[in-house]
């Protein structure tokens, strides 16, 4: 099931698609043209992104089309001809899109994926595209972070109540899985995509009894094989010590008490207290979860301050991507019927015509340097990072498991040089743009400040 489906997937762009589109089918525009999407520039402190939603994007471009209620709401609004109405009534995605597989590593000016298709069909695609890509390597990309904060010690995503909209918590639950969290709090992101699902209680459970004891007891009994207390509603240090009294009680009944949540407070403090008190009563194995607006730099923060924690619980910061919300990510056209385009705007730069990236590892077997090509050049050796996943509208391949995706990953991080993997990098990793693709950007740059700068306009007929 596809979240995703409620919705009408080919209306979900900004008008101006439409109005270029009409104006295309007018003129008769049908040549095929390549656009590329790309992110322009690192966010604060990033130096990777991890490529994400491909999976989703495959799947709504394969059965992309127009139904007769999306036909009937345009039709609605008079800003449309019926000619190009009925042309809609029978467009169907026939593009070809080469991208990264999900769960690699890739950096900017990189293309994450290239579209080659009719004119129309490629830019009616252009916003969807967007959205589905940047949420999903936004949020992958903030989970990355926080599990390498986390040193080791398990990450579970508790995002959903405070992320912008149901879909984006359930994307972050997929993304933050992607990148190596235990699992996710999100029931509806478990049943979708076969994620682990955790969750122990809330404070307005503790409160709804006549005293805390009795709320712990009565939990221990409703879920003897996953027993994790909230610890921290009156005073925490006497709800560990509570903690300890049930996990005794537990025992005497052949059960084992799982673990303690803290939620609030010094966190680096009490989590060491509890841990003491957990210990001298007999429980050192029970784990210790925090919780509580946490990102990788608190994470950071916490374990080198000495927390004692054995689970992390990331929400809201993560799940929103507080510190950079957005990519400053662009899908432009670079070609149409085979003639190179670019931009001249300032700050805006493009690479013009179809691209393939290569990436050289050293003799380490990291990551190198990857160097930025024209499709057509010979290839420079290293490995090509583009895969042509959708020809003529077709699925090239099956679909991959969430599970093939996060084992890709983890093997994308082991070989990413470890100062790129810092959350408070000091370099960025070495893209390399190669001759023949300078030297065509140059040729086109020049071609188009000649035709569109220094000829009058009023020659143009």
């Amino acid at each position: 099931m596809n979240p995703w489906n409620r919705y009408a997937p080919e209306l979900v762009t900004d008008l101006y698609e439409f109005t270029m589109a009409e104006s295309y089918f007018k003129e008769g525009m049908s040549g095929e043209g390549t656009f590329s999407l790309f992110i322009r520039a690192y966010p604060h402190q990033r130096a990777y992104f991890v490529a994400a939603g491909l999976e989703h994007l495959l799947e709504l471009l394969s059965t992309f089309s127009f139904g007769e209620e999306s036909l009937r709401y345009l039709a609605s609004t008079k800003k449309f001809t019926d000619d190009f109405l009925h042309y809609l009534s029978g467009l169907r995605f026939t593009g070809t899109v080469r991208a990264l597989p999900e769960g690699r590593i890739f950096f900017t000016q990189e293309p994450i994926l290239e579209v080659t298709a009719p004119l129309v069909e490629g830019q009616l695609v252009e916003t969807l595209i967007l959205n589905v890509i940047q949420l999903e390597t936004l949020l992958a990309g903030k989970a990355a972070r926080c599990v390498h904060a986390a040193r080791g010690r398990s990450l579970v995503d508790f995002s959903l109540r405070r992320t912008q909209g149901v879909d984006a918590g359930v994307k972050a639950a997929r993304a933050s899985y992607l990148v190596g969290f235990a699992g996710t709090s999100n029931v509806l992101a478990g049943k979708l995509y076969d994620i682990p699902v955790f969750g122990t209680m809330a404070h307005s459970y503790i409160t709804s009894f006549k005293n805390e004891m009795e709320s712990f007891l009565a939990f221990a009994r409703a879920y003897p094989e996953n027993t994790v207390l909230l610890i921290d509603t009156y005073d925490t240090l006497r709800g560990a010590e509570k903690a300890v009294e049930v996990g005794r009680r537990m025992a005497a009944r052949g059960q084992v008490l799982r673990g303690v949540r803290l939620d609030s407070g010094d966190l680096v403090d009490l989590s060491r207290k509890v841990r003491r008190i957990l210990v001298d009563g007999g429980f050192p194995d029970v784990k210790i979860l925090v919780s509580g607006s946490l990102d990788e730099y608190i994470l950071e923060t916490l374990l080198d301050e000495g927390a004692e924690v054995d689970m992390f619980a990331v929400g809201t910061r993560m799940g929103v991507s507080s510190d950079a919300p957005y990519f400053d990510i662009a899908y432009k056209l670079v070609e149409y019927e085979g003639r190179p385009i670019l931009k001249l705007s300032s700050g805006k730069k493009t690479w013009v015509g179809k691209k393939q990236a290569y990436r050289f590892y050293g003799d380490d077997g990291r990551m190198h340097e990857d160097v930025l090509c024209l499709e057509e050049e010979p290839s420079p050796g290293g490995e090509p990072l583009l895969e042509t996943v959708l020809r003529g509208g077709v699925l090239q391949r099956s679909p991959e498991s969430l599970e093939m995706v996060r084992g890709r990953f983890r093997e994308e991080w082991e070989n990413l040089p470890a100062i790129y993997r810092s959350n408070s990098p000091t370099d960025h990793y070495p893209v390399k743009i190669s001759p023949a693709l300078q030297e065509l950007e140059r040729k086109t740059s020049e071609e188009r400040r000649r035709q569109e700068i220094d000829t009058p306009w009023d020659a143009v007929k």
